[in-house]
């Protein structure tokens, strides 16, 4: 999608907001009863949504999704360091998203592709269990392709500081990794959706290891933009938090139609090989020096090993 365009769906979704009769009755509350509305009307949504989960689905799911959104929160986390400094060196981004790739791989693997197929694959399709994690990881790939090209976004291995002509497009790249959150998450939910909890939540570490480095990679081009550090900081934690709608959906999807379980498996296995490919190793590559990123990504393979191990 162009840039012209991206820009006109942008300010249509910012004018349908602004129209909106609530939203502008709480922007014309008072800054510290404002806040308090939205701190309240988020603490009621949570309740109605971990309540259900558990009355319905049981205690693991519910700790998945409390799982995922501790993941998600880790994107606050890895922007903090924006709030100090302006610009961090080359090699430390690079070698930060190279551990990063080297977590989601052995975690795709591991606790996705594997028990895929031979847990629950050839246990729910004997003998066909390779075939449908296969025909998952395809449609997850796919799934991301069409996002890639359909949603307006800046990729992440752009340099955000090439579209400083408009915020929008500071926003576009912001949306990219909002896009990227969403299969994590979801990869999350259907580990915990499988009922065991290990797996879950050895791979909700994983994915919180991987938001680190991207909530950095949200929050130091705004505050390079002049925006005030803790408000970057805060826009870097809520890309993250759209792992837990992901994980909500791999939840109930997985408790309610079991029979999916290794395609769903296959599915955020496929979403996540897509992101690593497609946009973390080439970004650690971008420059030159990339040589850092590669040992950095065995090194995250390494550890996840160990974490399985020790967990395990």
């Amino acid at each position: 999608m162009s840039a012209f365009n991206s820009t006109i769906f942008i300010d249509k979704c910012q004018a349908q907001l602004n129209s909106c009769a609530y939203y502008q009755k709480l922007q014309a509350l008072p800054k510290n009863q404002r806040w308090l509305t939205y701190a309240g009307l988020f603490l009621v949504s949570q309740i109605i949504v971990f309540g259900s989960l558990y009355l319905f689905f049981g205690r693991i799911a519910a700790i998945g999704l409390f799982a995922s959104v501790l993941a998600g929160l880790a994107t606050g986390l890895g922007a903090l360091p924006a709030a100090f400094f302006k610009q961090v060196s080359n090699n430390l981004f690079n070698g930060l998203l190279g551990g990063a790739a080297g977590v989601m791989l052995a975690a795709t693997s591991f606790f996705l592709l594997l028990p895929g197929m031979i847990g629950y694959g050839n246990e729910l399709w004997p003998d066909k269990g390779l075939w449908v994690v296969a025909v998952g990881m395809l449609f997850g790939a796919f799934f991301l392709h069409l996002a890639d090209n359909k949603l307006p976004h800046i990729h992440f291995n752009e340099d955000p500081g090439a579209h400083t002509e408009s915020l929008q497009k500071i926003w576009l790249f912001i949306f990219a990794i909002t896009i990227h959150n969403f299969p994590e998450g979801m990869s999350v939910g259907v580990s915990f959706g499988t009922g065991d909890m290990h797996k879950g939540i050895v791979l909700a570490i994983a994915i919180a290891l991987q938001n680190i480095p991207e909530g950095l990679a949200v929050a130091l081009p705004l505050v390079a933009l002049g925006y005030n550090k803790w408000k970057a900081v805060g826009i870097a934690t809520l890309t993250g938090l759209v792992e837990p709608v992901g994980g909500l959906l791999g939840i109930t999807m997985v408790s309610v139609f079991s029979s999916v379980l290794p395609f769903a498996m296959g599915f955020a296995a496929g979403a996540m090989l897509f992101v690593i490919s497609e946009e973390i190793i080439p970004e650690t590559h971008s420059n030159g020096r990339f040589r850092i990123a590669t040992f950095a990504l065995m090194f995250g393979f390494i550890i996840m090993m160990a974490l399985e191990s020790l967990l395990g």
